[in-house]
């Protein structure tokens, strides 16, 4: 029997996916559940592994290479017999491409699916399972260098073996190029004033092929789809004025704690939005679908362009420590690309902070199937009349949400933002609890 290798569904909003690189070659035999191929979604590259054991016959959409969700990418074999068959067959598919009909395929069974989380993300080389967890690009790097991937030391998160460790090993010095995030809130300087201002967003590269075009990654890509999906939802903004005086000095004294000012943001939203459920709803035809989990959603910018969205899942639930920890993680496998599906599209509220930039205030377009986006701008020195009469400094910021008009309105949005303003003014010390 002759099975197609398809593309894989490996989030719901994936259209198409990228072949990064084959980790079978044509005549490998594989086994089932063993990885035949590394695919870049729309935001993440994953590991595809064999649903059955054959013999890879034949590969119809090589590495660099797109195709739809559900298109044949690969035909698997059982037996020796069947392989010249199935070369035939796969020249014939890409023979369909040039506008020549195609045989329908001999048995078009799904053969491949995406691990499950456990089994990419999970424990260290030192797991149960005893698997040695490696980043596609590791991979492709160690069968490029001809490294041993079972004699590496994996210095990424929970053990896993990235690309530097594999350049090291193959003596070369690390590249410094490659998709590297600037997380749009990760320390958020702009609110607490001693805190040194991370690195400006990289500007426009000096190789730029200026004068060309340049085509969209598939990261890009998935943002373009998911903007121009958003311009169909109605909308509107409320923006707000917040003191920060009480919000710096509690992130002054638990910053050497491995505290994030993201993890403080995300945690006095999180604590709000308990009290307003409609703001963390979103819209379906059948109604309003109140979610039954607060998922706060930080917008990421990634070099090479295009951004992502790490969710701290529950985030009401954490103590601060454990949620900037759980933070810092996700940054860090948001830069290797290694984030599984419900770590980036499982937001239920989304946070967009621009005031490491200087930017006092904008408007957030506001992400399929939420129902609001909170836009955070740079916290300033501010004269202002204190309640005696007289005039004071206070360091103030501007948020700006955007709301579905469908589901909240605007007395909706002013109540939540009112509160989160209540607690970040007067009871910060109530996030470390």
């Amino acid at each position: 029997m002759i099975r197609e290798v398809f593309m894989p569904a490996l989030s719901s909003t994936m259209t198409e996916g990228k072949i990064v690189s084959w980790v079978k070659s044509p005549g490998d035999r594989i086994e089932k559940g063993e990885t035949v191929v590394i695919v870049e979604s729309d935001k993440a590259d994953m590991d595809v592994e064999s649903f059955h054991e054959g013999i890879l016959a034949a590969i119809v959409v090589e590495a660099g290479g797109t195709a739809p969700v559900g298109e044949a990418i690969a035909l698997l074999a059982e037996t020796e017999a069947e392989v010249d068959a199935a070369k035939q067959q796969a020249a014939a598919k890409a023979g369909a491409v040039g506008g020549e009909a195609a045989p329908a395929p001999a048995a078009p069974v799904a053969v491949v699916e995406a691990p499950a989380p456990a089994a990419q993300n999970g424990a260290s080389s030192g797991s149960p399972s005893g698997r040695v967890v490696i980043s596609p690009r590791a991979r492709k790097l160690a069968k490029d260098l001809k490294v041993d991937l079972t004699t590496l030391q994996g210095s990424g998160p929970h053990g896993r073996i990235v690309a530097q460790d594999v350049e090291l090993a193959a003596g070369k010095t690390p590249a410094t190029s490659g998709p590297v995030a600037t997380p749009m809130a990760a320390v958020a300087p702009s609110v607490a004033a001693p805190v040194p201002a991370p690195p400006p967003a990289a500007p426009v590269p000096s190789s730029a092929p200026l004068g060309q075009v340049v085509p969209f990654n598939t990261l890009q890509q998935a943002v373009t789809r998911n903007m121009v999906a958003s311009l169909a939802v109605p909308t509107f903004h409320v923006g707000y004025t917040i003191t920060t005086d009480n919000l710096d000095s509690l992130y002054k004294q638990i910053k050497s704690k491995g505290v994030t000012m993201t993890g403080l943001l995300a945690k006095a939203v999180a604590v709000t939005l308990q009290k307003h459920p409609l703001v963390n709803a979103g819209y379906t035809d059948q109604g309003i679908q109140y979610r039954s989990s607060i998922n706060i959603a930080v917008a990421v910018a990634m070099e090479g362009g295009g951004l992502i969205t790490p969710v701290l899942q529950n985030a009401d639930q954490y103590d601060i420590y454990s949620l900037s920890r759980t933070w810092a993680d996700l940054v860090a496998r948001s830069r290797s690309k290694q984030l599984q599906p419900d770590e980036y599209n499982s937001g239920t509220f989304t946070l967009s902070n621009l005031g490491m930039f200087g930017v006092d205030r904008f408007d957030a377009i506001l992400p399929p199937g939420q129902g609001s986006i909170l836009a955070i701008g740079a916290s300033r020195p501010t004269v202002v009349a204190t309640a005696d009469g007289l005039m004071g400094v206070k360091r103030q910021m501007q948020v700006n949400i955007t709301c579905d008009h469908r589901v909240i309105y605007g007395a909706d949005a002013a109540a939540f933002l009112k509160d989160l303003a209540h607690l970040i003014e007067n009871n910060p010390q109530s996030l470390t609890l």
